[in-house]
């Protein structure tokens, strides 16, 4: 058995409903596989049947700690019903708008604790022929990178598979009274390591978006940097419509752009994809709010994942990751000036997230007795919500890498690939990139009562591409 960390186990306590603690990857594919068949619901459990060696958040169970007086464990199973996992719907007309509306349904529903934390939709009757095929995981089990290795693990390079190796044996499941016990004893350890991490929490719990809205943050923050050099983001965030409570339904927008536009932007104007990708999002942001008669004078404050996981950590799943803070240029109308903020401003958060420790977001969980954390991570979620208070982050934005090369399922090839995330409380819009071959999808996920259609946003962000790329003299 494994005990999910401090970190992992938030995603957990974010849950009330409205909130989901699971992400989503959605791909289209060639209608037949490598052997002649329909890629269908029969296929894809004989797959991940198949590959559940290479798949361990797949065989995760949870298991709670008696009265909850410490974090839960994952328990590594080995009579998974695979088939429960594998749902199958098929679309009545099947364009990208029915497809994202699907979706939104489906990441609306929250995953059934009492089994490994998956799911796999295949979706038919899509437009153009393909089968849609979209992946829930919970971010308990998984975070960026780890995600991207159960993908890895799921797809193949070639039509011809791959060889799998012989299953693995399942630990020992420990007894509730062993739990329980060994949890009394984590409380008692607590209050010492609670004080290892304070030292280095204190001082930056106001760079933690989740807690750095809540009243007496800062103050407490500059308390711990006093008599140091450590100086913290000035940042203040403007109140849009997506600070605010979320509901529980989602709506959904995805699509894509040329990632060669891209990489010709990028070397013409002496910058990173990530650079590109940062400032379409600002300019679609911009042009949308300000088409609603809601853009703010000062600029968005944006919210940045960023993997901290080690070489060595590779494999190990679970969430290894941090976040960082960055100001959008939204207050800004001219493409290449925005392009340039972006690049300036990324570089100086870049610098300062280096003076943060890595450990920072499970440490400032770790402050929490984990007997209180399930009840105290909701609240101060949803406290921070609240609209007297001042925003820490307008919006999550990811970008991450992909495959460049064409990727199967089974032997069927792969045609698109969206990534779908989530909204939580007082961040109700969510922009997610994943590049693959060479496209960068987009997929954007908000709270349907903040944003009952995604899609003109979406189209706002694609339109500042062709923007940039007319200021490239070779283009």
């Amino acid at each position: 058995m494994r005990q999910l960390t401090s970190l992992d186990a938030q995603f957990l306590a974010f849950e009330d409903g409205r909130t989901h603690g699971h992400v989503s990857v959605l791909g289209t594919y060639a209608p037949m596989t490598a052997d002649g068949r329909s890629l269908s619901a029969e296929v894809i459990i004989e797959l991940v049947t198949e590959r559940l060696p290479l798949l361990p958040p797949f065989r995760w169970r949870l298991a709670r700690v008696p009265f909850d007086v410490d974090h839960p464990y994952w328990e590594d199973s080995d009579d998974v019903d695979v088939a429960a996992h594998v749902h199958t719907s098929t679309l009545p007309a099947g364009d990208d708008r029915e497809l994202a509306e699907h979706v939104a349904q489906i990441i609306a529903q929250p995953l059934d604790r009492s089994r490994p934390l998956w799911e796999i939709h295949v979706i038919n009757g899509l437009a153009d022929g393909s089968v849609g095929v979209l992946m829930k995981m919970h971010h308990a089990a998984v975070d960026g990178v780890s995600g991207a290795e159960i993908l890895s693990a799921l797809l193949d390079q070639t039509p011809d598979g791959r060889d799998v190796p012989v299953a693995v044996p399942t630990g020992r499941r420990q007894s509730d009274f062993e739990l329980f016990g060994r949890g009394l004893l984590n409380a008692c350890r607590h209050p010492v390591r609670a004080l290892e991490v304070a030292a280095r929490a204190l001082p930056h719990l106001d760079q933690v978006p989740t807690l750095s809205a809540l009243p007496g943050i800062k103050a407490l923050a500059r308390s711990g940097r006093r008599g140091r050099r450590t100086e913290a983001s000035a940042m203040s965030a403007p109140r849009t419509r997506f600070q605010a409570p979320v509901s529980g339904e989602r709506s959904v927008a995805f699509g894509s752009v040329s990632l060669n536009d891209v990489k010709a932007v990028k070397e013409h104007f002496g910058c990173s994809v990530n650079d590109v990708v940062i400032a379409m999002c600002s300019a679609g942001l911009r042009s949308w709010l300000d088409a609603n008669g809601e853009l703010p004078d000062r600029p968005l404050v944006s919210f940045v994942p960023v993997s901290v996981r080690t070489k060595e950590q590779a494999g190990t799943f679970g969430n290894r990751v941090s976040v960082m803070m960055a100001e959008l240029p939204t207050d800004e109308a001219d493409a290449a000036v925005r392009l340039k903020r972006v690049k300036a401003e990324l570089s100086a958060a870049k610098l300062h997230h280096k003076t943060l420790p890595p450990s920072l977001m499970q440490d400032a969980n770790d402050l929490v007795p984990p007997a209180l954390f399930a009840r105290t991570a909701g609240a101060a979620l949803r406290f921070g919500a609240s609209p007297l208070l001042q925003p820490a982050v307008n919006v999550a934005i990811s970008n991450v890498p992909g495959s460049p090369t064409t990727l199967f399922c089974a032997g069927a090839e792969q045609r698109t690939q969206y990534p779908i995330s989530g909204v939580m409380h007082g961040i109700g819009l969510n922009i997610t990139v994943f590049s693959y071959r060479d496209a960068l999808g987009i997929g954007i996920v908000a709270d349907r009562g903040q944003l009952d259609d995604a899609w003109p946003l979406l189209g706002a962000i694609q339109d500042a591409l062709p923007e940039l790329a007319r200021l490239v003299p070779t283009m």
